[in-house]
């Protein structure tokens, strides 16, 4: 059975090599090599707009599975954190919109996504902005420090999610927003079957079924839970993946038909809720 630090490891070397490529390529692809087997689940997921004025290598650097900075209303002066911010775009397409009252915070544990994310914010020009070195298991912030958690495909990589999402409600405020994109299984999927599917979906993932997840988000303090279906991925998008992996896809289209999707998690920390010592009972 795989374990917390051979899921820990795995992520840090995928998503560390794709930051590598990223930096050492001097023109920007129209995609991220190392990730090929995620499209196409993370491309088309910003607009020109919202591309426009970054980084080549914050957008190529993108391997989400969605755009939840195009989901969450942002308000001027408030204070965001992305969870596993990669290269930076979400962070930055946040700090625009909180604008210099307000500030985004990034935390990855990749040293190469850090570095590039910070070449992306020094390219930018974008001042509101810091990056953090640390795990999404262990925030580096204090108690209701941040207005808004979000995050983009990056929790399903976690191998204990139940903390992720207990520090997530720790560092929000009262009346705090939770607000990200992930993948999510819907219903019963054989454990073969998923495994497959998962691997295709995620390049490294662990998703979890859609009640499972809302049920840990309510363990964790949550209230006012939703999910969003924005991509619901259909066998074909795999074929291919799946029959170099020796997978009978035709048999298996009738299990994995709509199960497979990314989704827009929103939640609440209600406004009478305190983690500080002095105030909670």
């Amino acid at each position: 059975m795989e374990t917390k630090t051979d899921t820990k490891t795995l992520v840090q070397e995928k998503y560390g090599a794709a930051a590598r490529q990223v930096r050492e390529s001097s023109t920007a692809a129209c995609c991220n090599p190392a990730f090929s087997c995620c499209d196409p689940i993370t491309t088309n997921l910003y607009n020109e707009a919202e591309k426009s004025g970054l980084p080549p290598s914050a957008v190529l650097a993108s391997l989400g599975c969605g755009n939840p900075t195009a989901l969450i209303e942002l308000k001027p002066g408030e204070t965001v954190l992305d969870l596993g911010s990669g290269g930076g775009i979400d962070v930055l397409l946040s700090a625009k919109r909180v604008g210099p009252t307000g500030k985004a915070y990034g935390l990855d544990m990749t040293e190469d996504m850090l570095a590039l994310a910070r070449e992306n914010q020094q390219q930018a020009g974008v001042e509101n902005v810091e990056f953090l070195k640390g795990e999404i298991e262990r925030i580096p912030l204090p108690d209701n420090s941040v207005d808004v958690v979000i995050s983009n495909c990056v929790i399903n990589l976690s191998a204990d999610k139940d903390r992720v999402l207990r520090e997530a409600f720790r560092v929000l405020k009262p009346g705090g927003r939770f607000a990200v994109s992930d993948v999510v299984v819907r219903g019963e999927v054989h454990e073969e079957v998923r495994k497959s599917m998962l691997l295709w979906v995620g390049c490294i993932a662990g998703a979890l079924e859609e009640k499972e997840y809302a049920a840990k988000l309510a363990r964790a303090g949550f209230a006012r839970i939703s999910m969003e279906p924005t991509r619901v991925y259909s066998v074909e998008d795999a074929r291919s993946f799946l029959t170099e992996a020796g997978i009978d896809v035709d048999a298996i289209a009738p299990l994995v038909e709509g199960k497979f999707m990314s989704a827009f998690i929103r939640a609440t920390k209600p406004a009478g809720c305190c983690c500080a010592p002095d105030c909670c009972g």
